[in-house]
């Protein structure tokens, strides 16, 4: 009897950690990150004004990765969100140029009608990437790619490569400001969308919808779901959230570029698979994408604090993980060890 109930937490922890074991090992890869920096770069990481800079930062690939997420959860990709970030920066980015009077001030309304005209530039071009891959069938990963230098070729010939940034300095102070001088507004836009997707997710039927198509296009369309239109708001999600991440950057950079970002299609693609999500669909959680955006904040952050550690080493040591954690995801999910303990 004494056997059994000792058994028995044990069986409901096997059962928990098979269940959210990307979870379980992003905590844990966490406090061994953070327990590493606490004994080499103690001074230099734990500040206050040290974790304000990460949250000001992350929230840029960390509203991209989001729409990632959703797109990856059909059982697609958008490699399209540096592009569509881009191009809705520089747009707005003219319009403030336009709407910055010669004291170099904008009006109260300028920056919620950047915003909201952001939201349905994304939108729009979102939708442009659901039609290609809902009615002309074009593989998501070809047509975000096709889409994403379309995007960033926009761009260059708005700008000739140059940087737009003769707007006026109040957009970039009101974003880049604190609430309450603690929490960064970068972040607050970051939860705020953050929240809005876990609410679709796991308490609407929208969600359901996008995990039952993930798992098997076949059987959903032949249960009556409209895949083409579910598709269709699915990258306009993802457009979105790439539109916000562009409006962040466009603060932190106090400008817009064509080339700005680039390096944050592998980032987004990484955090996500890092997260849990499946690459072929059906199955992940935002809890676990967004401890990976925070793992890999930490991660970068803490080698900056390296002198010695080149920044040109962090895309290699970035593509690394990603194939190590994909091959990692194979052998959990295939070995016949792993099977029984989901049966079970």
């Amino acid at each position: 009897m004494m056997e059994r109930n000792t058994m028995q937490p044990l069986a409901r922890f096997e059962k928990l950690y098979s269940n959210d074991r990307h979870l379980w090992r992003l905590i844990f890869l966490i406090i061994v990150w953070m327990i590493f920096i606490a004994i080499t770069r103690f001074s230099r990481f734990y500040s206050l004004l040290n974790f304000q800079t990460m949250a000001a930062q992350f929230p840029e690939f960390g509203l991209m990765s989001l729409g990632v997420m959703l797109c990856m959860i059909t059982g697609g990709i958008d490699l399209s969100v540096v592009g569509i970030a881009n191009l809705t920066s520089i747009l707005m980015a003219y319009l403030l140029i336009q709407m910055t009077n010669a004291s170099g001030m904008i009006p109260a309304y300028a920056i919620p009608l950047v915003f909201v005209l952001a939201v349905g530039i994304g939108a729009a071009l979102g939708i442009f990437n659901g039609i290609l891959v809902s009615k002309f069938h074009i593989p998501p990963i070809l047509a975000t790619m096709g889409s994403g230098e379309l995007f960033t070729g926009i761009c260059l010939a708005l700008t000739k490569g140059n940087a737009v940034s003769k707007f006026s300095r109040t957009y970039a102070r009101t974003i880049n400001n604190r609430i309450f001088d603690l929490i960064p507004v970068q972040l607050v836009i970051f939860i705020v969308m953050a929240i809005l997707i876990w609410f679709l997710l796991s308490r609407t039927v929208f969600g359901t919808k996008l995990y039952m198509l993930g798992t098997s296009a076949t059987a959903a369309k032949f249960s009556g779901l409209k895949t083409d239109r579910l598709l269709i708001k699915t990258y306009m999600l993802s457009g979105v959230c790439a539109a916000l991440g562009g409006m962040i950057m466009l603060a932190n950079y106090n400008s817009a570029r064509a080339d700005y970002g680039t390096v944050y299609t592998l980032q987004c693609v990484l955090i996500v698979v890092l997260g849990g999500v499946n690459p072929v669909g059906g199955k992940g959680k935002i809890s676990g994408v967004v401890l990976a955006i925070i793992l890999l904040r930490m991660l970068e952050t803490g080698l900056n604090r390296f002198p010695t550690i080149s920044s040109y080493y962090i895309s290699l040591i970035w593509g690394g993980v990603l194939i190590l954690i994909m091959v990692l995801n194979y052998f959990t999910e295939n070995t016949p060890r792993f099977r029984k303990k989901i049966a079970r």
